[in-house]
């Protein structure tokens, strides 16, 4: 078999990464060099071609769920004509959804990640890049009353074990229930 082109290296490359941040978002880090490149259609045998050690791939894939986090973020902001309060809204609904809740593989870093970071005592790029994630999302989450901390907190925590139990009907309630909790008091009618 010939050499790949630098092009099809650096396509390969992102493919690993961009299954990668998937992989560990559904199954957690703890996912085999072997089921990862086999999951993006390559031979295992490459994987040290691409990357120094599976610490590196696992920081460039958190670095990869991070960006698309953030561009879904500026993405619903885009949606709402620059609206924050609308946007939030849309994106705390959005988070504590059933389809988000059944889909932890293209869903939030913050959540799927968080036992895996807790895990690893590694001072690593994911860690660094994992804190400055959720600063980012508990900022993009603030409020003129609040700095998003709380927010964040009951979404993940709602999310985490609306996951824990998703085969019992309590899972939606939890979901409900923090929906119901982060949604603006309704105005009186004048």
């Amino acid at each position: 078999m010939g050499r790949v082109s630098q092009a099809q290296a650096q396509a390969n490359r992102r493919r690993v990464v961009e299954q990668a941040s998937q992989l560990f978002r559904e199954q957690g880090t703890s996912v085999s060099v072997v089921e990862l490149m086999k999951a993006a259609g390559l031979t295992h045998g490459g994987f040290y071609k691409q990357f120094a050690s599976k610490e590196a791939l696992i920081d460039e894939a958190v670095t990869h769920a991070f960006g698309e986090l953030a561009e879904h973020h500026a993405t619903t902001l885009a949606e709402h004509k620059g609206r924050r309060a609308g946007a939030q809204q849309s994106l705390i609904d959005g988070y504590l959804s059933v389809r988000h809740r059944d889909n932890p593989a293209s869903g939030c870093p913050v959540a799927a990640l968080a036992t895996d970071m807790a895990r690893d005592s590694g001072d690593h790029g994911a860690h660094r890049t994992y804190a400055e994630g959720v600063q980012d999302f508990t900022r993009w989450l603030a409020t003129d009353d609040e700095d998003g901390i709380a927010r964040l907190c009951t979404m993940l925590g709602a999310l985490l074990l609306a996951r824990a139990i998703k085969d019992s009907p309590v899972s939606e309630q939890v979901l409900s229930a923090a929906r119901t909790a982060l949604s603006p008091a309704p105005q009186p009618r004048a």
